[in-house]
């Protein structure tokens, strides 16, 4: 009998969520796992990108076009995320992961690049095994109902509000 797999949730204004998301797909590989990224909303060059890439075992796919947080997103990254949402839902289907993490897909979902019902309906169709992460800010409820185990970054203190850019290799 194959083992359950869960839908996890990381949420809440605090850093690391796609940390925390990336070590469970680190440990996923050192079980034998395979795994499927897809960040949404995210199109530059992140640092992670560059380790993450010598992992055979991993496909990490970027579903924006650049980085619109201070600005409104436009058409072309609606469209950017509604055909990554179709890629995801082709990756869930094929059942070849075993492991697939949905990066920043709340901040997605914040920005009204697609709905949630419509995320929700392609979550249902994931195999019995698969285990699926979701990371981002501003989780909706419905998501949340959804979930299996959510977890709350919550920030106490950060050095960003003291004016400190975000630095290349930790926030980016």
């Amino acid at each position: 009998m194959e083992a359950k797999g869960y839908i996890h949730l990381y949420t809440g204004n605090g850093k690391g969520k796609t940390t925390a998301a990336i070590g469970l797909a680190i440990r996923a590989i050192g079980a034998g796992k395979r795994v499927f990224i897809g960040q949404f909303v995210k199109g530059m060059p992140y640092s992670e990108l560059n380790v993450l890439k010598h992992f055979p075992e991993l496909e990490i796919k970027q579903y924006g076009l650049d980085c619109f947080i201070q600005n409104n997103p436009t058409q072309r990254d609606i469209e950017a995320a509604c055909d990554g949402l179709k890629d995801v839902e082709k990756q869930i289907e094929a059942g070849y992961y075993d492991v697939i993490i949905l990066d920043e897909v709340c901040i997605a979902l914040y920005y009204k690049l697609f709905k949630s019902e419509n995320l929700i309906s392609i979550l249902q169709k994931k195999a019995v095994s698969t285990e699926v992460v979701l990371t981002g800010r501003y989780a909706p409820a419905e998501l949340i109902e959804v979930a299996d185990l959510v977890t709350e970054m919550k920030e106490i203190k950060h050095y960003y509000n003291q004016g400190v850019p975000a630095r290349e290799g930790i926030e980016f």
